[in-house]
């Protein structure tokens, strides 16, 4: 697994963490880690994928 490497410029710890707090939830990780905790019927997943769908293309024609 490659690593997530965040540089601390002038010792500001504070801002190196949120930088790194970014970047690992923009690598997946934690999604993968939330779906993998517990078993869901392929029903259910495939319910939740289109309830996520319906919200996305929503938030799209919002935008437009």
């Amino acid at each position: 697994m490659a690593s997530t490497r965040v540089e601390v410029k002038n010792g500001d710890v504070n801002g190196a963490i949120r930088k790194w707090k970014m970047k690992f939830a923009k690598s997946g990780v934690p999604s993968e880690l939330k779906k993998h905790k517990e078993y869901s019927k392929p029903g259910v997943v495939r319910r939740e994928e289109k309830k996520e769908n319906i919200k996305n293309s929503r938030k799209r024609d919002k935008r437009r």
